[in-house]
């Protein structure tokens, strides 16, 4: 039984390294799929789904940006819709346990390692790197605007470490957090693959 989850910063590859990992471990990879499972089990518009999805900087994300610095629970004071994006967190957890307790599974984001931090089956790798080598490689992978990478990243790491830290109370960068740790900028992304897929199996054995 192989289980894998892949927390990775921005421009550390992940959206590559997940999917590569998953066919070189022969198990299915839990990313694209999410949505469409939460949008079902919620009854919403897969849109709607997809928007909310914290892996691409949606509004839950968003939210705990803004209500993280300021300590806010859900109670009185927490926005309209929050009880909403409350719901989506939930069933996200329980994807992910779900897919978790069949077996075989690599799953990029969604705070995973968190969400089966009492697992002992998972191996947890993070991906990060220096900013500014994560830029020149999302500019790189993405060929797009340098300026609107940039701000992407920016926003992205800020929504990302909000989202964990508000609704885990933890740091997506502790490395108390992972087995393994790797700075995905310092060697190619192929290499990142052959290092997890080794760990991964090795534990396993």
């Amino acid at each position: 039984m192989t289980i894998v989850t892949v927390s990775a910063a921005y421009g550390a590859g992940g959206a590559l390294v997940g999917p590569r990992l998953a066919e070189r471990l022969g198990v299915p990879f839990l990313d694209r799929a999410l949505p469409s499972e939460i949008a079902q089990r919620l009854a919403m518009p897969l849109d709607e789904a997809m928007a909310r999805d914290e892996s691409i900087g949606g509004p839950l994300a968003r939210m705990a940006m803004r209500l993280a610095p300021i300590g806010l629970a859900f109670g009185a004071e927490t926005a309209p819709d929050a009880v909403d994006e409350e719901a989506y967190r939930r069933t996200t957890e329980d994807v992910i346990r779900e897919h978790a307790a069949g077996g075989d599974l690599v799953v990029l984001g969604r705070a995973a390692a968190l969400v089966l931090r009492n697992d002992p089956r998972p191996l947890h790798v993070r991906l990060d790197g220096p900013r500014d080598r994560r830029l020149e490689q999302a500019v790189r992978l993405a060929d797009g605007d340098r300026a609107e990478v940039e701000k992407r990243l920016d926003e992205t790491d800020r929504a990302r470490e909000a989202y964990v830290r508000h609704f885990y109370h933890a740091d997506p960068r502790d490395p108390a957090l992972y087995h393994l740790t790797i700075d995905a900028t310092a060697v190619p992304l192929d290499t990142v693959v052959d290092i997890i897929e080794r760990a991964a199996t090795s534990r396993t054995r």
